[in-house]
């Protein structure tokens, strides 16, 4: 109740903040109506992106960082169901869950990534929905429905997206209340069974001056996987989600955006399979309990643009505040007895607030914010063990406040020649209380605990940026940066050991450089290339070790220092109208620099220390698709896609103990469009490769591992009818 209230009193102060914005300015701020890329017919598609918050979109290749971008149209061909489903597509990435817990986004960019669930871990890839950034990584991965795009921008995103994104950033952006009447509506099943269905009605309450916006998405998902213990399916979900807005604009230079989201998620627990009884490219799960998932979340955005004649700019305000309250049970030995089953209950409150400047003077353009983050994590996990016989259980509540500062300045000395300078100063305070993980440690209906462990600790870094580009040509753009990444300090959730120090451990920083190039080859190809280097100094990792019988236990400290290195590049072509071939690769390449801990726990750091490799890092990643669409009559035409994408094989975790299989990605799709009306059939994995997020290694039985798994083999069907 307290939880709700403080959801209702936030929006309440968010509403005041509007109704007492000012009601005058120069110049016309106008959110854009239609979703990028926008479509240049018998050439190259233009893609646009928000990354560098210049107040309005800008074309990526005129944006000097590596970025992949994905438009509504995108997708559509891809028929992605989620953010995961573009992961192969993206090159040096891994935009996957890690599948302790369904939903739960377990991201990885350029080699930085995380292997935990512990809502107190925070990731080293921020995800940003309508630019705000959500505090934990619980229900990030269930849909794709209504966005307008997706950008995923590696290396270290700092300066302007603030901590906690060393990895990177991925950026979704909803669709916008339009001012004319739109009605974008589907259906579709696959198999599974999985049934889905969404509906967005948008258009003017008032002309030119109020829009709204209602989408609604369901899914129905009857479960692809059959589980060997009692021959009923497993992986069941049932989604809802509501997405209503409004888009307020009285003036021409003023913009009120309200957004609220619902969602609500009933299903079963993860289906992980166990490579002790089944070989690494099998399906087959015996599970004696398919678990559960019980997941809600509520979230409100308020945008306000205000154009002013102080450098022709805009003045943007983004608050918003989340509430999520996401309870998950599961079969972590993954099979058919009783030597670990897990429940998590994580309630989350948050509330965020943007503010900031662009605007341009002469030749200089000039970004400038401020950035305040409050968040409240209640946690709590039970596992019952020795065939139902032990039951222990431990979590912890953390309050966490974040502040920072930003500014970036792009000087154009020339036509051709552009300095960047910029930093951000972030400072963030945590306070918890924890309770290792033992008899009668929390309650977790209630999620009470008997704490053993009482801290408070703060952190700060200034992450500065400094970038250089030149444009000999208007189609070509060189550029080079050097930037710092900053990863604040934590405390570890999953304490098994009352002797140990659940924290805090330090905070994790960055020097990256990059250089890259953006070409296009008149309108028929664009090719883009990036080449990076990364030292982490005092990086976080999760030490986990099987430990029975409570399955294993995780340690979590500043391990090592680390460098990565790496290049990526990605390929256009539009040899002719309606043809277009895409191609995309990544290499990376990870060492230990100096290491802090005995990663392999034999008692002594030497050299078969510094022979590990990295977890999570994919050495080779590449891949392309071919699209054709052509036109039967003035109504008719007809699109055909076919992709293939590889990814190397990475270790799991830093012993070297779990392996996360290599994959070859094939997909395709034929779809008809007639009028209004589209129909799609498709096939997604279709070499039915087997993968997944998690391999941890159990002490119950020889080969013993817990293998959360991803769908193989799917195929499917859709209509949709756009007005």
């Amino acid at each position: 109740m307290k939880r709700h209230s403080k959801f209702l009193l936030a929006g309440s102060s968010i509403a005041a903040m509007l109704m007492a914005a000012p009601a005058f300015a120069q110049d016309a701020v106008e959110a854009q109506d239609e979703a990028a890329p926008v479509q240049d017919e018998g050439g190259l598609t233009e893609i646009v992106v928000t990354a560098t918050k210049r107040g309005q979109a800008q074309n990526v290749q005129d944006v000097p960082i590596a970025v992949t971008a994905f438009g509504s149209d995108q997708l559509d061909s891809l028929h992605a169901s989620s953010i995961a489903s573009v992961s192969y597509s993206v090159p040096n990435a891994s935009l996957e869950s890690v599948g302790t817990t369904p939903g739960y986004a377990n991201f990885s960019v350029r080699g930085l990534g995380i292997n935990s669930s512990i809502p107190s871990i925070d990731p080293t890839v921020g995800v940003f929905v309508d630019g705000v950034y959500l505090g934990v990584s619980a229900g990030v991965l269930f849909d794709t429905f209504d966005l307008e795009g997706i950008e995923v921008l590696r290396g270290p995103q700092g300066l302007l997206f603030g901590r906690n994104v060393t990895g990177g950033a991925v950026v979704l952006r909803t669709t916008t209340p339009s001012n004319r009447f739109r009605v974008d509506a589907r259906a579709g099943v696959s198999t599974g069974l999985e049934y889905k269905a969404s509906l967005s009605v948008s258009g003017p309450i008032v002309e030119d001056r109020l829009s709204a916006k209602l989408a609604v998405y369901y899914n129905h998902d009857a479960g692809w996987f059959t589980n060997d213990f009692n021959g009923q399916k497993v992986g069941k979900s049932e989604t809802l989600i509501v997405r209503p807005a409004l888009r307020f604009t009285p003036a021409d230079d003023f913009e009120v955006i309200l957004r609220y989201e619902h969602g609500r998620i009933r299903g079963d627990g993860p289906v992980a399979t166990n490579h002790g009884l089944y070989p690494r490219d099998s399906f087959r799960v015996n599970l004696n309990y398919a678990g559960f998932l019980t997941s809600d979340w509520d979230q409100g955005i308020a945008e306000v643009n205000i154009g002013v004649g102080f450098g022709d700019g805009t003045i943007t305000n983004i608050a918003a505040v989340r509430a999520l309250s996401n309870d998950t049970g599961g079969d972590v030995d993954a099979s058919p007895s009783t030597a670990l089953h897990s429940r998590n209950n994580t309630r989350q409150w948050q509330f965020s607030n943007e503010l900031r400047y662009a605007g341009t003077f002469g030749r200089f353009d000039v970004t400038s914010g401020l950035f305040y983050f409050d968040q409240d994590i209640n946690y709590a996990e039970s596992r019952l063990l020795s065939g139902g016989a032990l039951l222990v259980s431990g979590g912890g509540r953390q309050k966490q406040s974040s502040f920072g500062i930003f500014t970036t300045v792009d000087w154009r000395i020339t036509d051709h020649l552009t300095l960047s300078v910029g930093g951000r100063y972030s400072t963030e305070d945590k306070s918890v209380l924890v309770r290792s993980i033992g008899v009668g440690g929390c309650n977790l209906d209630q999620l009470n605990c008997s704490y053993d462990f009482t801290d408070a600790q703060s952190w700060d870094g200034f992450t500065p940026r400094v970038g250089i580009q030149f444009k000999p040509t208007e189609k070509t753009m060189l550029y080079g940066s050097f930037s710092q990444g900053f990863r604040s300090g934590g405390y570890n959730f999953r304490n098994l050991n009352p002797n140990v120090s659940p924290g805090p451990f330090d905070q994790e920083q960055q020097d990256a450089y990059e250089v890259g190039v953006k070409h296009e080859v008149g309108r028929i190809a664009r090719i883009n290339l990036a080449g990076f280097y990364s030292k982490i100094y005092g990086s976080q990792r999760e030490f986990q070790a099987p430990f029975a019988p409570f399955g294993s236990f995780q340690i979590i400290t500043n391990a090592a220092d680390l460098s990565i290195k790496g290049l990526e590049g990605e390929l256009l072509i539009t040899p002719m109208r309606g043809l277009t071939i895409a191609g995309q690769f990544g290499y990376t390449e990870g060492k230990y620099e100096k290491i802090l801990f005995d990663l392999n726990a034999d008692g002594v750091i030497n050299a078969r220390d510094y022979a590990l490799k990295l977890p999570r890092l994919a050495p080779w990643s590449y891949g392309g698709s071919i699209t054709y669409n052509t036109a039967i009559n003035d109504r008719i035409s007809i699109e055909g896609r076919v992709g293939v994408n590889y990814r190397d094989a990475a270790f799991y975790n830093d012993q070297n103990t779990g392996l996360l299989n290599s994959a070859t990605m094939v997909d395709a799709g034929l779809s008809l469009t007639s009028g209004r009306f589209k129909l799609s059939v498709y096939g997604t994995n279709l070499l039915n490769e087997a993968t997944f997020g998690t391999e941890a290694p159990l002490p119950f039985f020889s080969g013993s591992t817990f293998a959360p798994l991803n769908k193989g083999r799917v195929y499917g069907a859709e209509i949709g009818y756009k007005f």
